[in-house]
């Protein structure tokens, strides 16, 4: 793990908390899309911040 102060740390876990909502709500959206093309981008969202999250995490090993 990187060495990080305590305040980077918890700003670290807070943005990681923040990426993972942001996944489970644009995965929720696209559940209740009927337009396929609007679920596709929310899909596509949801990826995006997966990455964001899977990257943040990376920081913490």
């Amino acid at each position: 793990m990187a060495n990080l102060t305590s305040k980077e740390l918890t700003a670290l876990e807070d943005q990681i908390g923040c990426e993972a909502t942001l996944v489970k709500k644009y995965e929720a959206l696209a559940c209740l899309c009927n337009d396929e093309n609007i679920r596709q981008d929310f899909h596509r969202f949801a990826q995006q911040h997966r990455a964001h999250y899977n990257t943040l995490v990376t920081f913490l090993q």
